[in-house]
């Protein structure tokens, strides 16, 4: 039986950072609205990199590269992963959704879709709305959301960190996808 062994970096293959802007990207971006922790937001970069998101947009009060607390937890995704500051998020989600996306609220709301229920449609484009850590997702935006997603949960707590939400999401779709 062999043992496993930690890999070294170089073994790992990553992308430079010149390769990974012109590798095709997953049909998805995140939309934060109101994130107030630069960590969060540089924990999103991170995890857009890692599933290789198309885009991030930043709106409304959410803080914007640069920034040491953005770039200290993104570990250099905020040089890598596209993104645009947008001032009013209901501006965005329309504009959006003439691009062609599925606007996606993560929140737990009346009628959601487990997120285990989700199926993402091929040649479909998502944009994954996360909302303010406190307040979550606007309301104004999820009634024009396209669908509402809701990670189960099954502790004490009724959210999760909104960098947790993003991977959770993120994989979920990855996942789904590299099986279609």
């Amino acid at each position: 039986m062999i043992s496993p062994r930690k890999v070294s970096m170089e073994e790992l293959n990553r992308l430079s950072a010149d390769e990974y802007l012109l590798a095709p990207k997953h049909s998805f971006v995140f939309v934060l609205d109101d994130i107030r922790s630069l960590n969060n937001v540089g924990s999103v970069f991170r995890t857009s990199d890692a599933f290789r998101a198309e885009k991030i947009y930043l709106c409304g009060l959410t803080g914007t590269p640069p920034h040491r607390d953005i770039t200290k937890t993104a570990l250099g995704a905020d040089a890598t992963v596209l993104w645009e500051h947008v001032l009013d998020v209901l501006d965005l989600v329309a504009r959006l959704k003439a691009e062609g996306y599925k606007v996606v609220a993560l929140e737990q709301a009346e009628g959601s879709t487990k997120l285990q229920d989700f199926t993402p449609e091929l040649n479909q484009k998502y944009a994954f709305v996360l909302g303010n850590e406190v307040f979550g997702v606007n309301e104004e935006v999820v009634s024009q959301a396209d669908i509402c997603l809701e990670i189960p949960q099954f502790g004490t707590k009724h959210s999760l960190n909104v960098s947790v939400s993003a991977g959770i999401v993120a994989w979920d779709y990855v996942s789904k996808m590299l099986k279609s």
